[in-house]
């Protein structure tokens, strides 16, 4: 399931066979991590953007029709030249913000995580909770938006979708506590709820 990408064009007969991508975890900011970024711009397939996807973004701004970026509030207010205080005053206007800048369908994550579009009513997550603020969640919802996108649903059902079951997942993790929740706790629930009738 993995394989080693040593220059870009290592990377091209992998995207060849791909239907979406999700890029950004553990990419890095570096000459590496942009040539891959700009590979994967270059392919027109799907893209999930999350973490250093999102840093590379801010500092070189694009608008794309078929991509799904999935910032915190920290990483937005970078996507917007703000603060992430100014991010959290107004969390739907900086979700309509950044659909309008970037295009495409953007997950603003949080408390009450915003699924946005542009010129389209703006979602709200009612599952998820504080434990899963921790390192590798957002890794987690950008792996589960991809591959909802991968299984056939549109781009903003993808987003919708991936979120609820993150923060479902996320609930049902806690039935013994919410500290030290990790990302790979919610992976049974992952399967749960997707299966459940």
């Amino acid at each position: 399931m993995s394989h080693a990408v040593a220059q870009p064009r290592d990377l091209a007969p992998l995207l060849a066979r791909a239907d979406v991508v999700a890029i950004g975890p553990g990419l890095g900011q570096d000459a590496w991590g942009r040539a891959l970024l700009a590979a994967a711009l270059e392919t027109g397939l799907p893209l999930v953007v999350d973490a250093d996807a999102l840093n590379l973004l801010a500092r070189e701004p694009l608008r794309r029709g078929n991509w799904i970026l999935t910032p915190h509030p920290g990483e937005a207010a970078r996507l917007l030249g703000t603060s992430a205080t100014e991010v959290e005053a107004d969390r739907f206007a900086a979700v309509r913000a950044l659909a309008e800048r970037y295009g495409g369908t953007v997950v603003l994550k949080g408390a009450g995580s915003l699924i946005a579009m542009e010129d389209a009513p703006v979602a709200v997550c009612d599952r998820g909770n504080p434990g899963m603020s921790s390192g590798g969640m957002g890794d987690l919802l950008t792996g589960i938006i991809a591959a909802l996108r991968a299984q056939g649903l549109e781009e903003t059902n993808a987003a919708e979708a991936g979120v609820w079951l993150h923060g479902a997942a996320g609930d049902a993790a806690t039935q013994d506590g919410e500290r030290g929740l990790l990302a790979s706790d919610l992976l049974i629930h992952v399967r749960t709820e997707l299966n459940r009738p």
